[in-house]
């Protein structure tokens, strides 16, 4: 995005990447289909930027949802709003928008040169790169980083930067998993009989260090481990922090959350006969089995068999989450060059002329779109600043 401002203000833009293509987290963004961004109203939309929103407003005002939607226009790739108002290009694939994007930075004059780690500067301010020819040095009027957080090394972020920037007084937040799996202490039979069962639909619910309850409705995965999928990513923020503060974080599942209390109540107090209590689950609730082993995972004999308990516990099952995933694994990163080490523009305030974009930014969102939202609308600021700081360098210096 960066090299694409500068290209369109007359500016010869060299791209270093230091994997063999360009693009590839961008194109495991899109394995599953692309969801670039969300329809959602604007303000509901920043709000999911917790407390980022404040500094990402005004850069998802210039380049938000509809001005995506038109930029893929352009490239000739149509989209479309899902149903939960996710916005995916029509294909659903990343390939060919990349391969449209890329083919319009050449034909701008973007050089890219692949197979170049950056590994920070020269005693003369040049930039040094790891090459499969020896290490390379490159002189440049003005830098971007996007250097992106630390999960997925094998794509190429892997944090290896932060130390080289705190090193040149950048102030960044360490790197700490997002949108991850959460560990829990599961027993041997649950893991063997049920790992890669999904739970659906379930509403998961967390009260934050403040207390502030969030309820999030969606799928999750029972793991070997413990428990992923979308409905726990998008709690991530808070249950780290949880974690963090306390050393464990508490969910509640909600198994039938299109059942009031009242019905599961009524439920429970009919007849099973000599029906398992697993079997009667199935008769009366349409409770799928792992459903039924994880409520014998975590409750007492005495609330299965207590049926106003166990009404309670199907409607709020307490979880106890006592690690995140490792970084590695998460699809994102919380954490990096904190906003106070930054101008409007993005620009390092200890750097002159070396501007910051995408993941390696320190905020944290949600998967839904925001992810890759506040990567493409960081972009864009930072090359319309790197622009503007050449610009007036070229005017005092004439």
């Amino acid at each position: 995005m960066a090299a694409e401002v500068l290209a369109a203000g007359g500016v010869q833009v060299d791209v270093f990447d230091a994997m063999p293509s360009a693009g590839r987290k961008f194109l495991m963004a899109g394995k599953g289909g692309l969801n670039i961004t969300h329809a959602e109203p604007f303000d509901t939309f920043v709000a999911r930027y917790g407390e980022a929103q404040a500094w990402l407003t005004p850069l998802l005002a210039e380049f938000g949802a509809p001005q995506i939607r038109e930029w893929m226009h352009d490239l000739g790739i149509e989209s479309f709003v899902g149903s939960s108002g996710r916005i995916f290009p029509k294909e659903m694939k990343a390939a060919p928008l990349l391969r449209a994007w890329l083919h319009r930075l050449r034909t701008a004059g973007v050089r890219f040169h692949m197979r170049h780690r950056w590994l920070g500067w020269g005693a003369a301010g040049e930039s040094l790169f790891a090459t499969a020819d020896g290490e390379r040095t490159v002189q440049a009027d003005a830098v971007i980083l996007a250097l992106g957080g630390g999960s997925w090394a094998r794509l190429g972020s892997d944090g290896a930067w932060v130390p080289v920037l705190q090193q040149r007084g950048v102030a960044v937040a360490s790197l700490e998993a997002s949108n991850c799996g959460f560990e829990c202490v599961w027993s041997d039979f649950l893991k063997t009989r049920y790992a890669g069962q999904p739970l659906k639909p379930v509403i998961v619910s967390h009260a934050d260090v403040h207390g502030v309850l969030t309820r999030v409705q969606g799928e999750l995965m029972l793991t070997e481990y413990g428990l992923e999928g979308g409905a726990i990513y998008a709690l991530s923020s808070t249950l780290r922090q949880s974690i963090n503060a306390q050393g464990e974080a508490w969910i509640q599942l909600d198994l039938l959350p299109h059942h009031s209390i009242n019905a599961v109540r009524d439920a429970l107090q009919q007849g099973r006969g000599t029906r398992s209590l697993t079997e009667h689950l199935r008769r009366r609730l349409k409770l799928h089995s792992v459903q039924s082993a994880l409520l014998h995972e975590v409750l007492p004999a005495e609330v299965l068999n207590d049926n106003p308990r166990l009404a309670a516990a199907l409607k709020a099952l307490p979880i106890r989450l006592c690690a995140m995933r490792p970084i590695d694994e998460a699809i994102s990163t919380a954490g990096g060059v904190m906003r106070q080490a930054l101008d409007a523009r993005l620009m390092l305030n200890a750097l002159p002329g070396v501007f910051c974009a995408g993941e390696m930014l320190d905020w944290d969102a949600p998967t839904g779109g925001y992810l890759l939202s506040a990567c493409l609308a960081s972009g864009r600021v930072a090359g319309q600043g790197a622009l503007e700081w050449l610009a007036a360098r070229s005017a005092t210096a004439s």
